[in-house]
Order: C-alpha cells, then sequence, then structure tokens
C-alpha cells in the first residue's frame, strides 16, 4: 500500500507491504444448520437417482413384457394359419367329391391371406421392440432378442394396508420429498437467524524498510501488526431479512405439500396397479379354465360337424377365429399381469417377485392373501 505511480516504490514513510486476513464466525448457529440442510438436500437427490433407477427398470420391464406378449400373439397366428390350411384343405376335399362348396374354399383362402398379413405386421411391431428394448439396455438395436420367458408371480396378492406402508418407507420419490422438507425447515431456521450479526476476527500485518525520515534507532525493518473485530448489521433488515423469512417458510410449505402430492399419487398408482393386477389374475384364469376349453371343444365338434353337413363352413370358421381371439386376449392379460406386478414394485421402491423364474401357463394358481398381507413367492417352476 501507498506505493508511488508509476515507479511502483513505496512513498516515504507511509509505503509499506500489508497482508490482512479476515473471517466471518457465525455465531447464530447458521453453521450447523447449513450443515444439516446441505446434507438433507445431498439424501434427496440419492433419492431421486434411485426413482431414476426404478423408473427405468419399469420401462424395461414394460417393453419386456409388451415382447412377450407379441411373441405369444405370433405363436397364436402361426398356429391358425395351420388349422386354416387344414381346414381349407378339408373344405377343398368336400368340394372335390361334391359334398361342400366352391364358396368355402375361397372363404377359407381369404382367412389364411388375411391372417398372413396381420401375422407380416405383428413381426414388424416385434422388430421395432426389440429396437425400443435394446435401446433401453443401452445395446445396438440391431442386436437380435430371442422370446421373453415370463417369470413366474406370486400365487397371493399383496393387501392394500401393506402396499401402503412399505411405500410409504421405501419409495425413493417420498425419501426425496421427505429429505426437501427437512432442507427447507432447516432453510427457514437459517432465515430467522438471519437478524443475529454475524461475527468477523480479522488480523493484519505489515512491514517496511528503513526511513530516510527515521533516526538511527529506528534504521532496519519495521513490523507491524493489528487485530480487527467486527459485526455484519443488518441494517435493510426489512426489505432482506425480514423477506427472507417469508421465502423461507413458503419453501417449506411447498417442500410439505410436494410430500402430500407424491404420497396421493403412490396411493393412487397402487390403487390402479392392484387393480389392474386382479383383473388380469381373474380374466386369465377365467380364460384358461373355462371359455378356451369350451370354444376349443366347439371348434373340435364343429369341424366334425361341418365333415357330415350337420353346420355350414361360415359357423366353423367362426368358432375358429373366435378362438383365435381368446388366445391372444390372454396373452395380453400375461402382459398386464406382468406390467401390473412391475408398477407395484416401483410405487413401492421393494422387489415382489423372482425375475429369474419361469412361468407356467397352464398352471392356474388360486388368489389369496396370507396374514401379514405380503406376497408369497411361488417357489420353483
Amino acid at each position: 500500500m501507498n506505493y508511488m505511480l508509476p515507479q511502483l516504490v513505496p512513498m516515504d514513510p507511509l509505503g509499506m507491504v500489508q497482508l490482512q486476513v479476515m473471517q466471518m464466525v457465525p455465531i447464530n448457529g447458521t453453521l450447523a444448520l447449513a450443515t444439516r440442510a446441505a446434507a438433507a438436500q445431498s439424501a434427496a437427490m440419492r433419492a431421486r437417482t434411485d426413482e431414476v433407477s426404478w423408473a427405468l427398470r419399469n420401462q424395461v420391464a414394460m417393453a419386456f413384457f409388451e415382447l412377450s406378449a407379441t411373441d405369444r400373439t405370433l405363436d397364436v397366428m402361426r398356429q391358425t394359419l395351420r388349422l386354416l390350411a387344414n381346414i381349407t384343405e378339408t373344405a377343398a376335399s368336400m368340394y372335390r367329391v361334391g359334398e361342400g362348396r366352391q364358396v368355402d374354399v375361397l372363404r377359407a383362402r381369404v382367412e389364411i391371406a388375411r391372417m398372413t398379413e396381420d401375422t407380416i405386421r405383428m413381426q414388424a411391431m416385434r422388430e421395432t421392440m426389440v429396437a425400443r428394448l435394446n435401446a433401453l439396455a443401452d445395446r445396438d438395436a440391431d442386436i437380435p432378442i430371442g422370446t421373453p420367458l415370463p417369470p413366474r408371480f406370486p400365487d397371493e396378492f399383496p393387501e392394500r394396508p401393506w402396499l401402503d406402508s412399505v411405500a410409504a418407507l421405501n419409495r425413493p420419490m417420498v425419501r426425496a420429498a421427505l429429505e426437501e422438507v427437512r432442507a427447507a425447515e432447516a432453510g427457514e431456521r437459517i432465515a430467522r437467524r438471519a437478524l443475529i450479526p454475524d461475527l468477523q476476527v480479522g488480523v493484519q500485518y505489515g512491514q517496511r524498510g528503513a526511513s530516510r525520515f527515521q533516526g538511527d534507532d529506528m534504521a532496519g525493518t519495521q513490523r507491524m501488526g493489528s487485530l480487527m473485530i467486527g459485526a455484519s448489521i443488518p441494517i435493510f433488515a426489512r426489505s432482506r431479512q425480514l423477506q427472507l423469512r417469508e421465502e423461507a417458510a413458503a419453501m417449506r410449505a411447498m417442500a410439505q405439500a410436494e410430500v402430500a402430492v407424491v404420497r396421493a399419487e403412490t396411493r393412487g398408482g397402487l390403487g390402479e396397479a392392484l387393480a389392474a393386477l386382479t383383473r388380469a389374475r381373474r380374466l386369465g384364469q377365467l380364460y384358461r379354465t373355462e371359455i378356451l376349453p369350451q370354444a376349443e371343444a366347439t371348434v373340435h365338434s364343429s369341424l366334425a360337424a361341418y365333415r357330415v353337413g350337420s353346420v355350414d363352413f361360415m359357423t366353423l370358421l367362426d368358432n375358429q377365429m373366435s378362438v383365435n381371439r381368446y388366445r391372444l386376449e390372454l396373452a395380453t392379460l400375461d402382459a398386464d399381469e406382468g406390467k401390473a406386478w412391475v408398477e407395484l414394485e416401483m410405487l413401492t421402491g421393494h422387489e415382489l417377485f423372482d425375475p429369474n423364474t419361469i412361468a407356467r401357463h397352464d398352471a392356474i394358481a388360486p388368489t389369496r392373501s396370507n396374514s401379514a398381507g405380503a406376497p408369497t413367492s411361488g417357489g420353483a417352476p
């Protein structure tokens, strides 16, 4: 300080080299509160990262079950094509011997062409689903994927109170919202203590060489030290600190409202997923035990009756296409059940079944709940 310009030499006797260090020391407890707020924000970010992982897992599972339903649909279509070919051969044979009509043969061939078209369209959809699943897995889009094998789901449904309790404790989005409330509460307490002045402490060191105005006893380098103590005074408290209080209170209220919103959305999602799971399981059981067996028996009876001329060809064809439609709906119901289970897992942040098992579509398991309400694994397939 006090150097002459432009020579940049110390001005005699005021020029010197000076070093000053200042430190603000919060005496109102805001440092601990700021540490608490930062820790809560960090925990909230980690929880949101976990929520993103569950969301990505949910998207992959949805694509997996859609691909599984598509493959089962293609299998049903190919089986139907073979059955239609057999029916067409039967109609052609009856027409050759004079017991059938040419229109029956033509109608059967039209249905085969229509089914072939649907199969080609479904195959193109499968390629799209494979590309989507590869994209979600961060792989090249042209990597082939075999037929997905859906896992075996628990025989018992989880009870609603158990799902609500698990979601309230485990879902990352709920935990993140709660951590943000803690951070907002700490921020509000910091804002309320902003009127308390912060202590400032500093030290200063300076030195200068001998001056020509000094006597012989003052010759040599002179060193000086200073101690400084200050405080920050909130002069504009009404327009700054008090406004910060209102802002912090609003942030805390918003964080609490966010917790209520997340919990409400979670409860609503659990209800929807559980209802979808119940619907898919019960309808799937109904299709396997009653609708499909009766429809297939009707087709066999109609084919035998058609061969002896008791029913017309349109009745036989309609019965066969009904079986085809029921099988396609069953494949969709199985995929819907898997999607519902995965949705419950994402909403609760808890795995509810072993994904490494393989489902048996021919087995019908009863639906019941245990006393604890937790789902029980179905065991080895």
